[in-house]
């Protein structure tokens, strides 16, 4: 299978529903960032390196989420594709808040600001969360931009999912330079 085709030579894309849009759309704005989250979230599992498979499965995991969240973002909500789509549910929050609260019963209390730093694979998941957060601005907008989705609050889920992964990612830096061995870099005014 080819992996080009030219139908985007002229700038404009097809989502997963079919309709064709502007490659610089708020909605190619938003799958593009969440696809950059998924990737930088690939490079903190190469830079872990084996050492901690049990890390590198649930960051697995989390990637599979967020293709799933793609997809949702790719498609139009009253396409009837849209309903076939694995859906954002409540237990995938959950179960980031479930990881959170894990490592950080092995973290030290933070007393102040951090810089993102540290080992290689913090450093990642300290740049993954600032995508993250980018990827929830940009969903914000375009769930606005929709009014009343009827969607059954699907969208709404992937607002939450984003919000609470942003979170995740930040402990998740701190538990990096934790495996490693290496402290956190506080913050000097």
């Amino acid at each position: 299978m080819k992996i080009y085709t030219g139908g985007g030579d002229r700038g404009k894309t097809s989502l997963f529903s079919g309709e064709r849009i502007a490659k610089n759309h708020d909605r190619v704005e938003a799958y593009g960032d969440i696809d950059e989250v998924c990737s930088i979230l690939g490079a903190v599992t190469a830079s872990l390196a084996g050492k901690h498979p049990e890390v590198e499965a649930e960051i697995h995991g989390i990637q599979s989420d967020l293709m799933k969240v793609g997809a949702l973002l790719s498609t139009s909500p009253d396409a009837p594709a849209f309903a076939e789509l694995e859906k954002i549910e409540e237990n995938t929050i959950r179960t980031l808040e479930s990881s959170m609260d894990r490592m950080d019963t092995d973290l030290p209390p933070l007393r102040g600001f951090i810089l993102p730093g540290g080992d290689m694979s913090a450093a990642w998941a300290h740049i993954a969360r600032t995508v993250c957060r980018r990827a929830e601005r940009h969903v914000i907008g375009l769930v606005d931009s929709f009014g009343d989705p009827g969607d059954g609050g699907d969208y709404l889920k992937v607002l939450a999912y984003m919000n609470r992964l942003s979170d995740y990612l930040f402990v998740l830096a701190r538990y990096c330079n934790h495996l490693s061995d290496q402290s956190d870099i506080l913050w000097k005014p």
